[in-house]
């Protein structure tokens, strides 16, 4: 049976009154981010960012040292709003690991973590472009690949873990890698994804109406629909799972704040850290969706610039008591036996009732 963990998201977060800007934002974080040296993975420059070529389709992240930045704090983000957790980095009730995938790995940090969390099982952190790491645990991996083809790994999976995959894929895409993930797990094992969503949401109404910042999910979202990429990646996770044919499926929503406007101090250091998360992160999620895709037409970067500058600048407003949803789903891939008894009863649910006359 599927369940339902009730999470803070159901309830509003407490405001910290005494909070005042210039003491807990900083333009300046991580501003140490390693770069990628090597001109084997320069990519392809477009409107002042640097994109992935491995794929023969265009992705709409960059992948740049702004944007490995922007992954280094998303990664943070998610772990202080799970540091109330035995094991902050998945919530799949993994034991004794052998091999665990995790797709999409951006700048590896999260494969890194579990690899340091279990010694002896190997991770694999698969992504488009290499993340500029210098060194990893002796049993981790990381490897560029495009998941959207044939795999090769041929080891049985314990855990395939996602996260932060909005607009990546079309409909058939994502249809596709759940089915491969499906199949490349073992009987018992578990799938997990983490997905944010792109509105920026306010419950007390402290964000007037008319501000800017609600602009920035419905306009991405336009964009999404128009390149065939839809960014609700967060509301479609739970029956893209069971259509797969995933069991035990399970799911906890959050809301993160962006600022360190809340009273707890858990929301306190999330919304400071997901505040730089927004503030390194808004240019490369719109630079490629509005320059392709904006309304009526495709802006200029330049427009975008200022956009970014505009929402900026609202965002470091202390007064408005932003966050955006988040949600974790995670799911067990059947055992044999399992399969076989359901097929059994839809096949009794099936035959008609032959009646006497």
């Amino acid at each position: 049976m599927d369940k339902k963990t009730r999470t803070e998201s159901e309830d509003k977060i407490a405001v910290d009154s005494t909070t005042h800007v210039p003491t807990v934002y900083s333009d300046d974080w991580q501003s140490e981010t390693t770069s990628i040296g090597s001109s084997l993975y320069r990519g392809l420059d477009e409107n002042g960012r640097r994109y992935q070529t491995l794929s023969h389709k265009e992705y709409l992240i960059p992948s740049d040292e702004k944007q490995f930045e922007t992954y280094e704090a998303g990664h943070l983000v998610a772990l202080v709003m799970d540091s109330d957790h035995d094991n902050p980095l998945f919530r799949a009730p993994v034991k004794d690991p052998k091999h665990i995938l995790d797709l999409g790995t951006g700048l590896g940090n999260w494969a890194i973590d579990v690899a340091d969390m279990f010694p002896t099982t190997t991770v694999r952190g698969v992504d488009l472009f290499p993340p500029p790491v210098t060194w990893m645990p002796p049993n981790c991996i990381l490897e560029v690949d495009n998941i959207t083809e044939e795999w090769t790994w041929n080891e049985p999976q314990d855990l395939i873990h996602m996260r932060i995959m909005i607009g990546a894929f079309d409909d058939a895409e994502w249809t596709r890698l759940y089915q491969q993930c499906y199949d490349n797990i073992r009987p018992g094992g578990w799938i997990e994804q983490l997905e944010a969503s792109p509105y920026i949401e306010c419950d007390d109404n402290s964000l007037p109406a008319d501000n800017i910042l609600h602009s920035w999910g419905p306009a991405l979202s336009a964009c999404g629909k128009r390149a065939g990429r839809p960014l609700e990646t967060i509301d479609m996770m739970q029956d893209a799972f069971r259509k797969a044919g995933f069991v035990d499926i399970c799911e906890k929503e959050y809301k993160w704040p962006i600022g360190p406007w809340a009273r707890d101090q858990k929301y306190k250091e999330a919304g400071t850290v997901n505040y730089q998360h927004w503030m390194s992160g808004m240019e490369g999620w719109a630079m490629w969706l509005l320059c392709k895709f904006g309304a009526p037409e495709p802006w200029s970067h330049d427009e975008v610039i200022v956009y970014v500058a505009k929402l900026r600048a609202e965002l470091n407003n202390p007064r408005y008591h932003t966050y955006e949803r988040a949600r974790r789903v995670w799911g067990r891939k059947p055992f044999p036996e399992e399969i076989a008894e359901r097929e059994r009863n839809e096949a009794n649910k099936s035959t008609p009732i032959k009646v006497e006359e």
